[in-house]
């Protein structure tokens, strides 16, 4: 294909609302109906966004070339003789939505150049010939190949993020407006006394959120350490998103939380994260520095640790302010810079707890700033270590109310 030049941006996102709105009139009323429409709704989100194009060319990899013979006109003498022709294919490693590489961005450069997009491998690649052995021009061949061949990544990432901006808005409207249809229907057929299906009232289940590619974390070789790489942070929103959507659901489901303790409970989220990361090992009450912590996940190839988190369930603020010091004080080396304290809350005025987190977390001698808030009951800060005040770490507290 042609990079970045197969089909425009307008049409493919027109395609992209077809298929959503298709896949909404599709299901029956009774799912309409009967689904947890946010799980619904996240799930069309999840299938439908476009995930930005990052391509490594750090990882760059040069094939042996397919050598062949050519024949060539001398441009002076009009002369044909037979060379030999060296056709190299240069590839990289890239994630992010691989559909991409053939849009056309709204603003972009004119120029192109053909390239290969393996999905399977996540890796892309572009070619070019040679008839010279020489290092210098192969060098000038290939720099100019790959600036051909991607000049246009950061306007299409550009318009990834627009349509992703737009997609939660738009699955919202498409559902509420065929939501609104079959209940509309609903009253008129129970005003004419027409029977109604009791199958509307059933919950039914949201498809399965699919599995993303997670990229790894990775030191720059030219340091001992990386405090804060990339794509360490992206691993660490995803861990956060799927310890609070799966906190929340508990929340819907008591027998999932019923009489079970810290241990029990933390269980459950093991098991989700586990399941989720290759190359990453999950456990629990496991050994670091020098206490046992709750969860860690830890990067299978190095035993660097990704993730710590500890589970408690809520005694009051001086109890957490203190769970919040046994974290930072006992478990954390000065490499850990992405935690998480989940709270599991009995009480039932869950909403001054939630401000008592709020406003408490502020008062803890290593809290430096505020750093967001990712949900209703989930706080983002920025704390430093006891040990090194210039050592910022990200703690993410979230709240969950388990109170049947």
């Amino acid at each position: 294909m042609r990079s970045f030049s197969e089909i425009s941006i307008f049409d493919y996102c027109d395609r992209l609302k077809v298929s959503i709105k298709t896949e909404i009139e599709g299901k029956s009323k009774e799912y309409i109906l009967g689904v947890d429409e946010k799980q619904f709704q996240d799930y069309l989100i999840d299938k439908y966004v476009l995930e930005p194009l990052a391509i490594d060319f750090q990882k760059e990899i040069i094939d042996i070339p397919v050598v062949s013979k050519e024949w060539v006109e001398d441009r002076f003498f009009g002369e044909k003789h037979e060379v030999e022709s060296y056709k190299f294919k240069i590839t990289y490693p890239f994630t992010g939505s691989s559909k991409l590489f053939s849009i056309a961005p709204s603003t972009r450069h004119l120029t192109s150049n053909e390239i290969t997009v393996d999905e399977s491998q996540q890796n892309v690649s572009f070619s070019f010939k040679m008839t010279s052995q020489n290092p210098e021009e192969f060098l000038r061949e290939k720099n100019e190949g790959r600036k051909n061949a991607f000049v246009n990544l950061d306007n299409v990432n550009y318009e990834a993020r627009q349509w992703n901006s737009v997609l939660p808005n738009l699955v919202k409207t498409y559902f509420d407006d065929r939501k609104t249809k079959y209940q509309k229907e609903n009253d008129f057929y129970a005003a004419i006394n027409i029977p109604i299906n009791q199958n509307t009232s059933s919950v039914f289940t949201a498809p399965t959120i699919r599995k993303r590619d997670i990229p790894q974390p990775k030191v720059d070789p030219k340091k001992e350490y990386s405090s804060e790489p990339l794509v360490s942070t992206v691993m660490y929103e995803d861990i956060l998103k799927i310890v609070y959507d799966t906190g929340k659901g508990m929340e819907r489901k008591p027998s999932l939380y019923i009489g079970k303790d810290e241990e029990a409970l933390r269980d459950i989220f093991l098991l989700l994260l586990e399941t989720r990361y290759d190359s990453i090992s999950v456990s629990g009450e496991t050994f670091n520095r020098s206490g046992k912590t709750d969860i860690i996940l830890k990067y299978a190839k190095d035993g660097s640790n990704l993730f710590v988190a500890e589970c408690k369930f809520w005694h009051g603020f001086k109890a957490f302010l203190e769970t919040i010091s046994q974290l930072f004080d006992r478990y954390l080396s000065w490499r850990d810079s992405k935690v998480a304290i989940m709270m599991f809350v009995k009480n039932n005025d869950f909403t001054s707890v939630m401000k008592n987190i709020s406003t408490e977390t502020r008062n803890h001698p290593y809290y430096v700033k505020d750093n967001g808030r990712r949900g209703e009951s989930s706080f983002s800060y920025i704390f430093r270590l006891p040990q090194d005040p210039d050592k910022q770490v990200y703690l993410e507290v979230m709240a969950f109310h388990y109170d049947k």
